[in-house]
């Protein structure tokens, strides 16, 4: 960061990551364009060349594209993801050192198995998520005896919730070695969680890895919202659309106001305001 203080917006650069759904994030690019940040987002799997699910994923699949930001006059990058866009943002900011500001919104804090096929077209054995220089990141298996609560209608939407919180009891010998170790990241960190999400713990998760900086005396911004889900949407932003398949918890309110709450702290950071050691 130059010694007169953060940089200007236009020397800003920011990787915006989807989760799971594998969308590219045309309209977060947008409100961030608006704040005079360059902002640019990928498809990072199920496209050619690539793992067909969220399996054995190279993290160096995202160097390209932030050394296209650099390339555009981005003297200060960020990364902000969603969800497994979170967990992969996260990473980076550990295994890159050019990476100077993270926001995961909705995190989680271990590296979680394969959502989805690798490469081979199969989904079992459980893999990980991520690998790094041809390694596999150590990852938290999945509990395939979870099952959703009893008596909900066939073909409801479900929250998986339980899922991984049963999966973090069944493999707790595993969960150690999976997690994310943030304390080693020199990224400005911000953590955006709601209470009621209900695909994964986000805002337990959001608490351990600011726990992680504290105890490294490092700074971390948690925002948190505890009627909120598992979709926060920023300000501008259209409400998340409904899903036949998943319940994420939340409501519209309830999303948009934490959205409303991080979104000045995610400029701040993207920008290099720095949080105060030991975060909020």
């Amino acid at each position: 960061m130059p010694a007169g203080g953060p940089v200007s917006d236009t020397e800003v650069g920011v990787l915006v990551l989807s989760g799971s759904s594998g969308r590219i994030e045309d309209e977060r690019c947008r409100l961030l364009a608006r704040e005079g940040i360059a902002a640019l987002s990928i498809r990072w799997f199920g496209g050619p060349g690539q793992p067909p699910g969220i399996c054995e994923v190279p993290l160096e699949t995202f160097e390209p594209a932030i050394e296209v930001l650099r390339a555009g006059g981005a003297r200060r990058i960020g990364v902000l993801g969603t969800s497994k866009g979170a967990e992969a943002a996260l990473h980076l900011s550990v295994l890159l050192p050019g990476v100077d500001a993270v926001v995961a919104l909705s995190p989680t804090s271990v590296t979680w198995a394969n959502v989805g096929p690798g490469r081979d077209g199969r989904s079992r054995p459980y893999r990980s998520s991520w690998t790094w220089r041809g390694e596999s990141l150590p990852f938290v298996p999945l509990d395939d005896s979870w099952a959703p609560a009893p008596g909900r209608p066939k073909g409801d939407p479900v929250a998986v919730l339980g899922w991984y919180e049963q999966s973090r009891r069944t493999f707790a010998d595993r969960v150690g070695a999976a997690a994310i170790p943030v304390e080693r990241s020199g990224a400005e960190l911000v953590l955006v969680a709601g209470g009621d999400d209900a695909m994964w713990p986000s805002l337990r998760s959001a608490e351990e890895l600011a726990a992680r900086r504290r105890a490294a005396g490092l700074p971390v911004r948690v925002i948190g919202g505890p009627d909120a889900g598992h979709r926060p949407r920023l300000p501008g932003e259209d409400p998340a659309p409904a899903s036949t398949q998943f319940l994420y918890g939340g409501s519209t309110a309830a999303d948009a106001a934490l959205g409303a709450a991080a979104w000045p702290h995610i400029l701040d950071a993207l920008r290099g305001t720095p949080a105060p050691v030991g975060g909020m």
